[in-house]
């Protein structure tokens, strides 16, 4: 019996990492022709340039920020879930929402 219940153990472990896998594939198909990564990258780049424009790019990134930081925690963690779910970092989601 104890054989037969790690068998079925193991072919449910492997039925969910094959889900998984699958999942991210179809996930990494359906990006090839979006612009929203591209649109993120350039989107996260401007506080890194506007850092290096002197003392007003420093403050606007700065004040940026900080008005960031005032949003409620479902609206941050939906922008940390966009980003991550963006480029597949599925991981980052456990982060952002305070899971393992």
């Amino acid at each position: 019996m104890k054989v037969s219940e790690a068998d079925a153990r193991a072919k449910i472990m492997l039925s969910a990492a094959t889900s998984e896998a699958d999942w991210e594939k179809i996930m990494a198909q359906g990006t090839q022709n979006s612009w929203k990564d591209e649109f993120l990258v350039i989107l996260f780049s401007i506080p890194l340039v506007l850092s290096f424009c002197g003392e007003f790019g420093r403050k606007t990134v700065a004040d940026g920020f900080e008005a960031l930081s005032t949003m409620p925690d479902w609206y941050q963690y939906t922008l940390g879930v966009i980003v991550a779910s963006s480029f597949a970092v599925r991981s980052a989601t456990k982060f952002f929402g305070g899971k393992k």
